[in-house]
């Protein structure tokens, strides 16, 4: 149901439409990139924490010591976000 409005204030409606428009796809890309940046740390954090399990498992194998984060680490697997 559109409202009969003067070729001006036409005019003004548009161009508001027009930068909310602009304005929505400029979040829309940041956020995208964002969310780059996010998994892509998540992703170099989850490969240190696998690296440094590693090193803690041969520590305790060489030491004949337990491997606290044995236990913890099939159930704590899934805290994966990508």
């Amino acid at each position: 149901m559109a409202i009969e409005l003067s070729k001006e204030l036409r005019e003004q409606y548009q161009k508001t439409l027009d930068l909310a428009k602009k304005q929505i796809q400029e979040i829309e890309n940041t956020i995208e990139e964002e969310l780059a940046k996010v998994k892509e740390k998540l992703a170099e954090l989850q490969n240190k924490k696998k690296t440094l399990l590693q090193m803690y498992a041969a520590g305790c194998e060489i030491l004949g010591t337990e491997n606290e984060f044995e236990k913890g680490e099939s159930s704590g697997s899934s805290s994966d976000l990508s």
